[in-house]
């Protein structure tokens, strides 16, 4: 007799990494992922990534939103919004569309936020016309054209 299962689509499943659980290693999702112990590794949801206040995560981050009450050392990519709560403290880089940084949050890193695409933990951005080298140290450079408008 076949049995018919009737299971939540994937994007609405909640991953829970409980208090006092260490995972080590990579987790990935189509849903939400939130922890409340500790990650060692990557994290990429498709719906939204959530750090309790003791939770703690050392690796990067992919996911639409996210929000951070606990601890952060690594990249992270919030496609659509990031909440920094005012119990967390993130070391890294941080790249998303939107974010809300309460009184009390601590940053130390790098964030770009806007519509551009963003390139995934790992690749290289670069702020200056490609293939173009900084001039080597010492040397002169004429003084940048007028912006013509």
């Amino acid at each position: 007799m076949a049995r018919e299962t009737t299971g939540s689509p994937p994007e609405s499943v909640i991953s829970i990494i409980g208090p006092g659980m260490t995972v080590v290693g990579d987790c990935e999702t189509e849903g939400t992922v939130r922890v409340e112990g500790t990650v060692q590794g990557s994290i990429k949801a498709g719906k939204a990534v959530v750090i309790g206040k003791q939770g703690k995560v050392t690796g990067d981050i992919v996911t639409q939103d996210a929000v951070i009450s606990g601890y952060l050392s690594g990249t992270l990519v919030a496609e659509s919004r990031l909440e920094l709560q005012a119990t967390c403290h993130v070391d890294g880089e941080i790249r998303t569309r939107r974010m809300q940084l309460e009184e009390g949050a601590v940053l130390n890193g790098t964030v770009q936020m806007g519509d551009r695409k963003k390139a995934a933990p790992g690749a290289t951005v670069t702020s200056g016309p490609a293939g173009q080298a900084p001039p080597p140290e010492g040397s002169r450079t004429s003084a940048p054209a007028p912006v013509r408008r």
